[in-house]
């Protein structure tokens, strides 16, 4: 999803624009190509990754039909790096209104909730059609699940997430995000299904890039 395809409708309709199928013209040998199927930044974005690791970031918003399609594949991406990579999801906020789920990413995190509840975010959004704009929705649906409501709006409202949520507009600006579902890697370089032409050629991209980042 491009930055300025925000309405929900517009994006189902160009859902196909990012394609999580096999078929594609990148040949799957190939080595990907700067300027073609990812750029490197001008600028090195930050990182928080310990030296010897490799960091990779997925941009995401849970509103995003493309995110919601793309999850599983890069769950299980991520379940099978090595040691030395640093996986990490980042939500967006294009603009004000992404604010309440980028808190209610962070807040997930801080209670370690993640685990049990993320993948239950997107079905809440792109399956049962309950948005989430904003934070009573957000605080009825989670007093749903289980949770203390209480607890968690109290870290929901906490400096800690208001600061997560600054670092991470700040960080979608070191990396220019131009639409999501994208990667970042290591500080230098950025992707997306647009530039590799689907999702499944964005991590082979993204695994190219690992192993130049370690002889780096």
């Amino acid at each position: 999803m491009k930055r300025r395809e925000f309405s929900l409708a517009a994006s189902v309709a160009a859902a196909g624009t990012l394609t999580l199928g096999t078929s594609s013209s990148w040949a799957q040998a190939a080595a990907p190509k700067e300027g073609k199927d990812y750029i490197k930044l001008a600028k090195p974005a930050s990182v928080s990754a310990p030296a010897g690791k490799v960091e990779v970031i997925e941009f995401f918003w849970y509103s995003c039909p493309h995110c919601n399609v793309f999850e599983p594949q890069f769950e299980a991406w991520a379940k099978s790096q090595p040691a030395d990579v640093v996986v990490r999801r980042v939500p967006v906020a294009f603009n004000a209104s992404f604010l309440p789920q980028q808190k209610l990413y962070f807040t997930l995190e801080g209670m370690n909730l993640l685990p049990q509840l993320h993948a239950k975010v997107f079905r809440a959004i792109h399956v049962e059609r309950n948005g989430l704009k904003n934070d009573d929705a957000i605080f009825e649906w989670i007093g749903k699940q289980g949770v203390d409501v209480a607890k968690f709006k109290e870290v929901y409202n906490s400096f800690t997430v208001a600061n997560q949520a600054r670092k991470a507009a700040q960080l979608q600006n070191e990396y220019d995000v131009e639409g999501v579902p994208a990667m970042g890697v290591a500080g230098r370089y950025y992707t997306d299904g647009t530039k590799a032409g689907n999702m499944d050629n964005v991590l082979r991209v993204v695994n190219a890039l690992i192993a130049s980042s370690r002889k780096a």
